[in-house]
């Protein structure tokens, strides 16, 4: 995206920081939205008629079609300016944003989370572009650590705001609550920002690309989402999805290897560095957000917590990120950034251990734990995993490979969401079985009866008591997995030769 190197110089330094700070909300926003309906969605099915399953969609949903426009953004905003770009994003944004509140159903809600997804793709890159376009050299550094702060602070807040309105007042709220923010950011936007709009290009677009990229991506997307309610691939309807997205796939790599102007530029592929790194931080971030879709629904659904509190317990880990983040920050370009990533890896493998040890009679510092003591190790993963990946790419491929890097870890959370759920009813179902298969209730039963119980109650009960530790047991299961994928994302960091120095990452995110 081309810059005036003079650009900061339009906008009186009296009015930068106000614009840095409508800049850094409005990131805020968007980050936010991708964790604050996770402890919502019992409250969203519950109210909707639906099961929680189904309502997960409300996750997947967003984060593929943010995972689908991001590639675009580069191509949009030297089409029709940045701060054009960004605006229109954010006045889109917002209206989904109503849209998604006003829902009375759930093929209503995802159609306008993915509206929400579709506009909110661009705001990330476009609100860090436009922080590096109004400050000056010397003040951008930390300009880029508001802005990461606020990414940070995104998935730590969004449980806590979205359990709260949701036990407080309706689910409905975390949808509206955006429209006061898009309105304020909007505004300031048009005030602030047009003096440093970039000039607009004539630009070929890759329209067979686009068009393969969503119809693969929406098939492999619905067959996960509705695998498990369908008996996956006893299902016809399932087995055609998998096979559609798997010839839409095949059809996507050939025709953008061979297009001149390719919607994603797979050719950055080649460099062994960028490959093995994207391919840690889609596995990585896939494992580690499993634990945030699997807790808070586990908290509510079994073991009676609040979305609010649920949303404490989930929130402990982003919390605890921010300590340690500028300490990471300075250890780049002194230690080998793949050390820094194996390590930090590897510390959340053995967190994912420490939770597949919880038991249903876990109090609440027992859960937190391991979320605070894994939040010390993010920053070390994130950080450098920046500058292994852009460091293995030729400078002119960098804003592609960034581009490509946000593709890979929004896709890595909208697959792991609808796995990590699947794999977990079905652990569910498996611990269930292997629970009333060894169980002895004639003592229970005796007991119960003599405390005054009907057989009826008796029976519930015992029933209720297998359900909840059989849901345990599958939370354990699914933990342990994400340590396994863990450990196998710490090795192939290694694949990856060692970065160069002095890698320009402000393309990144």
């Amino acid at each position: 995206m081309p810059q005036q190197a003079d650009s900061y110089t339009l906008i009186a330094p009296s009015r930068r920081l106000l614009a840095g700070l409508v800049l850094a909300l409005s990131n805020f926003m968007v980050v936010l939205d991708l964790t604050i309906a996770n402890v919502s969605v019992p409250h969203i099915a519950g109210n909707l008629g639906i099961a929680p399953s189904q309502g997960t969609w409300v996750i997947t949903g967003y984060a593929v079609a943010e995972a689908i426009c991001v590639p675009l953004t580069g191509w949009l905003a030297l089409r029709f300016g940045t701060v054009r770009v960004f605006i229109a994003s954010m006045v889109g944004f917002g209206f989904f944003s109503v849209m998604c509140g006003l829902s009375p159903t759930l093929g209503m809600l995802v159609a306008c989370r993915l509206g929400q997804g579709i506009c909110g793709g661009p705001i990330m890159p476009m609100s860090q572009t436009l922080l590096l376009r109004i400050f000056p050299p010397e003040a951008r550094g930390r300009a880029m650590g508001l802005w990461a702060m606020t990414t940070l602070l995104g998935p730590a807040m969004g449980p806590i705001i979205g359990g709260y309105i949701s036990d407080n007042w309706s689910w409905h709220w975390i949808f509206f609550i955006n429209l006061p923010v898009a309105a304020i950011c909007t505004f300031a936007a048009i005030a602030l920002l047009k003096p440093v709009e970039t000039d607009r290009r004539i630009l070929p677009i890759d329209r067979i690309g686009l068009v393969l990229l969503i119809f693969w991506i929406g098939c492999l997307q619905i067959m996960l989402d509705l695998g498990r309610e369908h008996d996956w691939f006893a299902d016809p309807m399932i087995l055609t999805l998998a096979i559609l997205a798997g010839i839409g796939f095949v059809a996507f790599i050939i025709w953008e290897l061979t297009e001149e102007h390719p919607i994603v530029n797979l050719r950055i592929f080649r460099h062994r560095g960028f490959t093995a790194g994207v391919l840690a931080l889609a596995l990585s971030f896939g494992a580690y957000f499993a634990s945030i879709v699997v807790i808070p629904q586990w908290l509510q659904t079994s073991m009676g917590y609040t979305a609010t509190m649920a949303g404490i317990v989930t929130a402990f880990t982003a919390m605890a990120a921010l300590t340690t983040a500028p300490i990471a920050a300075r250890m780049v370009g002194k230690v080998d950034p793949r050390i820094m990533v194996c390590g930090a890896v590897l510390w959340l493998a053995i967190m994912s251990v420490w939770r597949s040890q919880w038991t249903s009679g876990a109090d609440f510092w027992t859960l937190v734990m391991p979320q605070l003591v894994q939040g010390f190790a993010m920053p070390f993963f994130i950080v450098p995993l920046t500058t292994i990946t852009l460091s293995a790419v030729h400078p002119s491929e960098t804003a592609s490979a960034a581009g490509l890097q946000n593709f890979l870890r929004t896709m890595a959370i909208a697959i792991a969401t609808s796995v990590v759920l699947t794999f977990w009813e079905d652990a569910q179902k498996v611990s269930r079985s292997e629970i009333v298969s060894t169980l002895q209730p004639d003592a229970v039963q005796s007991s119960l009866s003599g405390a005054g119980f009907g057989m009826d109650q008796i029976r519930q009960i015992i029933a209720n008591t297998v359900d909840q530790e059989a849901t345990m047991l599958a939370v354990d299961h699914t933990f342990l997995i994400s340590a396994f994928v863990l450990l196998f994302a710490a090795s192939v960091i290694w694949l990856s030769p060692k970065p160069k120095p002095n890698v320009d990452t402000s393309a990144a995110h």
